[in-house]
C-alpha cells in the first residue's frame, strides 16, 4: 500500500526534481564545454583581452560553485583569475646579487589551482579563500573562479561552518583549501603515503635522535 503525501509536498518533491535534473544537465555540458557550447571560444578570447583578475556577479559553472559551499547571499566574492600556462621561471638577473650560475628555472610544487587562490587571497586581503574551480583553458592560459567569504560579514558569522573557516586566517597560504591538499599530497592516505604526512619534506628528513649533554 503506498503512502499518499499532500498536494503541497508533492509539488515540494516536483520542484526539487526539476532543479537536480537541471543542474545535471549543466554539469554533463561542462564535461566538454568546447563542444557543447558554441560561444566558449569567443568568451576565451574575451577572457583573454581583460584583466587577470575579475569580480563576477554571479558565478559562471552554478552548479559547481552551489557544490563547493557557494550562496547567493551577501558575504560571497566569486573572482575569475587568469593563470600563464607552462613552466614557472623567475627572471634571468641583469645587475646587483646573483646566484652562482644564474639558476632562471623555478621548479615549484604548487598547482595553479592553488596559485590562482593565492593571488585572489592577495587582492581580497579582507576575505578567506573558500574553493575554486575550473572554467576554461586556451593556448597561453588557465582560468579559475574562486569563491572568497568576507571574514567580518554578518550573515558569514550567523553561519556555524563558515564562521570557522573564517577564523583560520590565511588558510590558502599554508595550504588548508582543497586545491593545497592535493598540491601536498593529503588526498594520498593508506599504504604508501606514510611519507605524505605530516608534509614531505618532514618525511625526507631523517629522525635523528641527539643525545643530551
Amino acid at each position: 500500500m503506498g503512502i499518499c503525501l499532500p498536494e503541497s509536498q508533492t509539488l515540494k518533491n516536483k520542484k526539487t526534481e526539476a532543479k537536480m535534473s537541471l543542474y545535471k544537465y549543466i554539469r554533463e555540458a561542462w564535461k566538454t564545454p568546447d563542444e557543447n557550447n558554441p560561444f566558449y571560444k569567443k568568451r576565451m578570447i574575451q577572457w583573454r583581452a581583460g584583466p587577470a583578475i575579475v569580480k563576477l556577479d554571479n558565478p559562471t559553472r552554478v552548479d559547481r560553485a552551489r557544490s563547493l559551499g557557494y550562496k547567493a547571499k551577501e558575504g560571497f566574492v566569486v573572482l575569475r583569475v587568469r593563470v600563464e600556462r607552462g613552466g614557472h621561471k623567475r627572471t634571468r638577473p641583469k645587475k646587483a646579487r646573483r646566484s652562482k650560475r644564474k639558476h632562471i628555472r623555478k621548479n615549484l610544487q604548487m598547482n595553479y589551482q592553488w596559485i590562482a587562490e593565492m593571488r585572489a587571497q592577495k587582492q581580497h586581503p579582507n576575505c578567506e579563500v573558500l574553493n575554486s574551480y575550473w572554467v576554461g583553458k586556451d593556448g597561453q592560459h588557465y582560468y579559475y573562479e574562486v569563491i572568497l567569504i568576507d571574514r567580518a560579514h554578518p550573515q558569514i558569522l550567523a553561519d556555524p561552518v563558515l564562521k570557522n573557516i573564517a577564523a583560520k586566517r590565511g588558510r590558502v597560504y599554508r595550504g588548508l583549501t582543497s586545491a593545497g591538499r592535493r598540491s601536498r599530497g593529503l588526498r594520498w592516505k593508506g599504504k604508501g603515503a606514510e611519507k605524505a604526512r605530516p608534509s614531505r619534506r618532514k618525511g625526507r628528513t631523517p629522525n635523528v635522535k641527539t643525545e643530551g649533554w
